[in-house]
């Protein structure tokens, strides 16, 4: 069974508090090393032109971010 699926399931079916799925979204951010484009321009000290241009944008929650976890 594919994993998302599984855990899809078990969050509709209440098996995580809200608590828990914070942390689960702030642990996979982490992981990812997400970051908003400005604050990773600030930690790079590159242009904000440039971040866009040149890393991975996603875009979650309507709020664009940069993922750097290589």
């Amino acid at each position: 069974m594919d994993t998302r699926y599984l855990i899809f399931k078990e969050i509709q079916e209440g098996k995580y508090s809200n608590t828990e799925l914070v942390q689960f979204i702030e642990q996979i951010g982490a992981y990812l090393n997400l970051k908003t484009i400005p604050k990773y321009c600030k930690s790079k000290n590159i242009t904000y032109n440039g971040a866009k241009r040149f890393r991975q944008v996603v875009k979650i929650f309507e709020v664009k971010f940069i993922i750097d976890n290589d």
